[in-house]
């Protein structure tokens, strides 16, 4: 890697639309953010760092008038965008630019497949690759307060300056291991719009107790959670600053008909104004009144599924032996969420059965839930046995 030269702060359009041109010429774009979220329901982005092949910029969004100018080197397939653990960098780019990076590399999920924990973090996969210990001195920082301190400055771009270099690391033992293949899905399926555009319809399906709900109170929370999510997004609000979860699903529980009987539920009366409890009861009606045939289903893992847990565990002893032989995180290859629905007899959107998963287990998993396998214990452990 050459010599990286420091251009610290940009902070006009002039000078971001410079970068941006000299950007296009570089191999890769290794990128990351820091925002803040805590009083918003989208992500307030206060910093850009961006790094080349040769530079190294941190981008102030604030001074900048026009951030849709990256938008044709996101999109730029010669350039190689780098992540670490890039979804909500991901999220936040498409709802500032417009667009989603692509081609992406993200070393997080790459690391997975080359004998690192799930999820590493930045800093100990940069310690891990580079030997390069990081400052943690300005984790938890008002990214939004202006001017930015030096060691602000210092540690943002230490959040990029490593990501091309682990990038060539990371490829060269991945070629060698011949999985870079294994990847294109996992990197493909970042780039996929759908994942950052909510269906504020289909939010009741997320509620913290939802199960406890049955149809027609599901779909009065159907309702309710989706005028939550518009709201939300309207007034740009957290959504548990409009109702939270719990409100929701207590107030369809009982059946709230009355701005009387949703007060009843706590917190409700300090939450909603006069006229928002008028609109969350009507929504309340109009769920509870729907025919039969349009209430929504159970979720997935409802109280009506059975109990899975001895083939998870068989599943599971599988999974774990072929992480092992083939130094693969064992979530990353085979979630506990991914058996449990295999093992109902569930198979869309199961990741264990696509790719190169599919490959190292997923099929073995098949073959186990159709009988055609046995576990026994031996000298050496657990062996797995195909029967005649």
């Amino acid at each position: 890697m050459s010599f990286v030269r420091f251009r610290v702060y940009i902070d006009t359009q002039e000078e971001l639309e410079a970068f941006v041109a000299r950007a296009h010429e570089s191999s890769v774009l290794a990128i990351d953010t820091e925002f803040l979220r805590e009083k918003t329901y989208y992500a307030k982005l206060c910093l850009i760092q961006m790094a080349t092949d040769d530079e190294v910029v941190i981008v102030d969004p604030f001074a900048v008038r026009d951030m849709k100018v990256l938008a044709p080197l996101l999109t730029n397939e010669d350039v190689v965008k780098l992540f670490h653990a890039g979804t909500q960098d991901l999220e936040i780019l498409y709802h500032e630019v417009g667009v989603l990076p692509k081609p992406i590399f993200d070393t997080q999920i790459a690391a997975s497949l080359l004998g690192h924990v799930l999820q590493i973090g930045y800093a100990n996969l940069v310690h891990a690759e580079c030997g390069v210990t990081l400052k943690k001195v300005d984790s938890f920082t008002d990214w939004s307060r202006r001017p930015l301190s030096d060691s602000q400055i210092e540690y943002a771009a230490d959040d990029v300056i490593y990501l091309p270099r682990m990038y060539q690391s990371m490829t060269k033992q991945l070629k060698q291991k011949r999985r870079l293949g294994w990847l294109s899905d996992d990197f493909a399926e970042l780039s996929n719009p759908a994942n950052y555009e909510q269906d504020s319809r289909e939010r009741f399906r997320r509620l913290k107790r939802g199960g406890s709900l049955n149809r027609q109170q599901l779909s009065a929370a159907r309702e309710v959670a989706a005028w939550r999510e518009d709201t939300a997004k309207k007034r740009n609000l957290p959504r548990k600053w409009v109702l939270t979860d719990e409100q929701i699903v207590e107030a369809c529980k009982r059946g709230s008909r009355t701005i009387d009987d949703l007060f009843m539920v706590r917190g409700m009366r300090e939450k909603l104004s006069t006229r928002d409890a008028r609109v969350v009861v009507g929504l309340i009606c109009q769920g509870l009144d729907l025919p039969e045939d349009q209430w929504p289903d159970l979720p997935r893992g409802g109280r009506n599924e059975p109990n899975v847990d001895v083939e998870v565990d068989l599943m599971m002893a599988i999974a774990r032996i072929r992480a092992r032989e083939n130094d693969v995180a064992l979530q990353a290859l085979a979630s506990h969420s991914d058996l449990e629905r295999m093992a109902r007899g569930h198979t869309e959107g199961v990741e264990v059965l696509r790719g190169w998963r599919r490959n190292l287990v997923g099929k073995e998993l098949k073959d186990l839930l159709a009988g055609k396998l046995t576990l026994s214990i031996g000298k050496n452990g657990v062996e797995i046995t195909k029967k005649n």
